[in-house]
């Protein structure tokens, strides 16, 4: 996860800034950042209504997920928060404070670590993992973070020091309830998640297929559940135009693999719901047809889903 490359300088703020932030419209802001936008991404997250990449500050994939939360709770997904939603957000986040400390463990620091991640996939199926590239990246992805944020969250620490304590955003727990039905929306960006009563319980920002690789429309069905995948290059199946090679690849896992930390396969061929090595783009680009989602996301969705369950697609992107 690459420091976040952003325009909006990155801001740390104290526990005591976050306790006092309070919901006032005219402070949220798009593409600035603040101790109330990184409040209301926190809350967002612990309610299930993911907004990717915590960083605190506000933008598209924070609406959404205000939206999404709308939709949770029988309100009209408009995507604007007023002191009621807000309220609710509350309520459903929990009294725990938005940061804890955390001591970095001997499991965060061990590695390996690669020294950067090839974009050429010939050159990554020549690694024998596509791990992190150093505990600082691992532990922003274990908080839902941007790199960048928590270095600035964390002056002077060395996040490869067993013992070392450092502050980190307080996610709250995974969800827990089992999913009976998934849908894929191309046109918001979002993949959300259903009970059997078709109560919307999770959503996450998702990345969905392009006019060159467009995902599948209509229905399919979850296949299998594969935990830290490799993933396979086959070129008389997949055609990628950034890939030259015309041999078929195999590149090892890792949650900086093609497909991250979790595929789960769809019984349409070579499609799946997978994690990505670039949390900070979801939503932001076009896929090769699969659906991605950030690494955490997809663990979280991987947990509560099973073979079988229905995945809908609708509003993708028609092929050329």
């Amino acid at each position: 996860m690459p420091p976040a490359a952003a325009k909006t300088r990155l801001q740390a703020f104290t526990a005591e800034q976050l306790d006092k932030a309070e919901f006032k419209a005219r402070l949220l802001q798009r593409s600035r950042s603040s101790a109330l936008a990184l409040k209301l991404q926190v809350l967002l997250d612990r309610a299930h209504a993911s907004p990717g990449v915590i960083d605190g500050v506000y933008g598209a994939s924070n609406i959404q997920a205000i939206k999404n939360f709308q939709i949770m709770n029988g309100l009209e997904p408009d995507g604007k928060i007023d002191k009621d939603i807000w309220e609710k957000l509350r309520q459903a986040g929990g009294d725990a404070p938005i940061l804890k400390d955390y001591e970095i463990t001997k499991d965060d620091v061990k590695g390996p670590f690669l020294e950067s991640v090839p974009e050429d996939y010939t050159e990554k199926a020549k690694l024998k993992r596509l791990g992190f590239t150093s505990a600082g990246e691992g532990l922003a992805e274990k908080f839902h973070m941007d790199e960048g944020f928590l270095a600035a969250l964390n002056p002077g620490k060395a996040f490869d020091k067993a013992g070392e304590i450092i502050i980190v955003i307080d996610t709250g727990g995974r969800m827990e309830s089992q999913v009976q039905r998934i849908e894929v929306d191309g046109r918001e960006n979002v993949l959300r998640a259903y009970d059997g009563a078709n109560r919307l319980l999770s959503a996450y920002p998702a990345t969905i297929g392009s006019t060159d690789t467009p995902s599948p429309s209509g229905s399919a069905k979850v296949r299998t559940i594969a935990q830290d995948p490799a993933y396979y290059y086959n070129p008389n199946k997949l055609n990628f135009a950034e890939v030259e090679t015309k041999e078929q690849l195999k590149i090892a896992p890792g949650p900086n693999n093609p497909v991250g930390a979790v595929w789960i396969d769809l019984d349409r061929e070579t499609y799946g719901i997978h994690g990505t090595a670039d949390p900070a783009d979801i939503g932001k680009e076009t896929s090769h047809g699969c659906v991605r989602l950030t690494n955490w996301d997809v663990e979280e969705l991987a947990a509560v889903v099973k073979k079988g369950t229905p995945v809908d697609f609708m509003n993708v992107i028609a092929a050329r």
